[in-house]
């Protein structure tokens, strides 16, 4: 435990800043896993759609600094090449 008041005060900073970033990791994380899937189907209308949603989502994450910037663009990236692989295998 911490002994001093501002490590009590960072500690307190601290958690309350990982549940923030938790809520927005995770939402990005639950989208790109939809787009993944709705990539994986048959419907492309529905996977275009999925993967819009993930990239709304990974570029809120990435401006809010829940996650690096660069970090959401590989994410898009690599769901925009899927996506493309799909488009072009049809």
């Amino acid at each position: 435990m911490a002994n001093h008041k501002s490590a009590i005060k960072r500690i307190r900073q601290t958690e309350k800043r990982r549940a923030y970033n938790r809520v927005f990791r995770s939402r990005a994380r639950t989208f790109v896993k939809k787009a993944r899937v709705a990539i994986a189907g048959t419907d492309a209308n529905a996977a275009v759609e999925a993967t819009r949603s993930a990239i709304q989502d990974l570029d809120r994450a990435a401006s809010r600094g829940v996650i690096h910037k660069r970090n959401a663009a590989r994410r898009k990236s690599r769901l925009m090449r899927q996506l493309y692989q799909l488009t072009q295998a049809k």
